[in-house]
């Protein structure tokens, strides 16, 4: 059709709407209107993220990680209704949702391991000062399949072993028979401690109640609270032996893993480990400013939602469906918490804190603060020292110190750097995280090693060598 046809065939399409709205005036009856026919686009919510957020501070969308459908294009001019507002969102597009997601939507099962700490010696009146009589790990828990591997994750400081529900999934769809094992490290998630009642005599001279003890949540016990997670879910599940083992550890988490990876108490059932964002020379930079960060961060939240949204707007987290399913692991009402300090503020009172922002968070980040340092000094080096396969993942190049950069030119560890991510590199990109981590354990895989013959075999054949 050309030019000249096109605008004859409008021109004809006005004269008869004109023709027909004057004779229905001259009848009194309402004006035609033209009827126009649309087609509403599927919802999709990475899109309508896109569309709520705008242009994000670093150029990208909220969530990093999700696809996003094509854009539906139309030729035809919408005329809005009398009683419409003209930029109204399109009827059917609702807001994002903010619902917490179950973690049994990623994960078999959830255990509860006991163990007793040693009691206190006897003959000592003081021994048992800050000695938990027990501890009650929490795991998350999806078992290999066969000689599948086991992916042991551990999280960061103030986490919660969630954080690697959405990464679990992902691995699972690459490496269906893989298994992962997902623990609350002590002092975060569910993971519970029983302190040993003091002696008499050792209470507050005023309350005669014993003043509260510290957590130990030093390097090297956080690495043996991994170690026996992992023995008591063998025993739990009634395995007979460990499956092949990858450590992964995000923060903190990759200090632990990279401990414990360091004591080769795993011995050959360790293939390799990845720690995730945290190099020692970033790390210790980054303590410097910590009590800052934990001042202007919300002390609590009205309702678990909005600890979700908080953590989504702030871009802590830039999946929102990670967050959802994350950041119910961190917070809890406040008459669940133990901590001293939370339990003297009043509650049932209109207009007080605790009333007014309930959900508040499981760990005082601010009480480790004693362990700071000892959770980073020294892990570039025992980094590259621990035995059985290494990968770092980062989110941008400029976090490597000298001792790593000298490494990775050498080949003693596998790099991989996604600049699109935030901290939480796991959570933000969780589809790409998982590519990463089954593709080093495919290359760490002693299963799929063919050795050669050897000699003796050969002779033994009567071959020729």
């Amino acid at each position: 059709m050309t030019e000249a046809s096109t605008a004859h065939t409008m021109s004809e399409l006005q004269k008869q709407w004109a023709k027909a709205r004057l004779s229905s005036q001259a009848l009194g009856q309402p004006p035609a209107e033209i009827p126009i026919t649309t087609t509403m686009p599927e919802f999709n919510e990475a899109d309508e993220d896109k569309e709520m957020a705008g242009p994000s501070p670093g150029g990208f969308p909220f969530d990093d990680d999700s696809s996003s459908a094509s854009s539906v294009s139309s030729t035809g001019t919408v005329i809005p209704s009398p009683g419409r507002a003209l930029f109204a969102r399109p009827q059917g597009f609702a807001s994002r949702s903010m619902d917490p997601i179950p973690w049994t939507t990623y994960f078999e099962r959830e255990l509860f391991l006991k163990k007793e700490e040693a009691g206190p010696d006897s003959g000592s009146r003081t021994s048992n000062k800050n000695k938990p009589a027990s501890i009650t790990y929490h795991t998350y828990l999806t078992s290999p399949v066969g000689k599948g591997p086991l992916f042991v994750t551990h999280h960061g400081a103030g986490s919660s072993g969630l954080s690697f529900a959405v990464l679990s999934s992902e691995i699972r769809k690459r490496l269906p028979n893989a298994g992962i094992l997902s623990l609350d490290a002590r002092g975060h998630g569910s993971t519970t401690v029983t302190v040993a009642s003091s002696l008499p005599g050792e209470g507050d001279e005023t309350t005669g109640q014993a003043p509260p003890t510290p957590l130990d949540l030093s390097l090297s016990t956080l690495a043996t609270d991994l170690f026996t997670v992992i023995q008591l879910t063998r025993t739990a599940m009634h395995w007979p032996e460990l499956p092949p083992i990858i450590l992964v550890g995000h923060s903190l988490g990759g200090a632990v893993v990279t401990e414990l990876a360091k004591s080769y108490r795993l011995g050959p059932s360790l293939l390799g480990y990845a720690v995730l964002d945290v190099v020692e020379g970033c790390a210790m930079d980054a303590l410097q400013s910590m009590q800052t960060y934990l001042s202007t961060r919300p002390q609590g939240f009205a309702s678990l939602k909005d600890g979700i949204d908080w953590h989504v707007r702030s871009r802590t987290i830039r999946n929102s469906t990670s967050a959802r399913t994350s950041v119910p692991g961190l917070l809890a009402p406040v008459e669940e918490l133990q901590r001293p300090e939370l339990q003297q503020l009043p509650r049932g009172v209109a207009g007080t804190e605790a009333t007014a922002k309930p959900w508040r968070w499981k760990t005082d980040l601010a009480a480790t603060q004693p362990f700071w340092e000892d959770w980073f000094v020294g892990l570039s080096k025992k980094f590259l020292e621990a035995r059985g396969g290494k990968m770092l993942l980062l989110a941008g190049t400029d976090r490597l110190d000298t001792e790593l950069t000298i490494g990775q030119m050498q080949g003693k560890y596998a790099l991989q750097v996604f600049p699109e991510a935030g901290h939480f590199i796991h959570e933000d990109l969780p589809e790409k995280t998982a590519i990463a981590l089954v593709d080093f354990h495919r290359r760490n895989d002693r299963s799929q090693l063919v050795l050669p013959p050897k000699v003796s075999d050969l002779l033994a054949q009567g071959k020729k060598v």
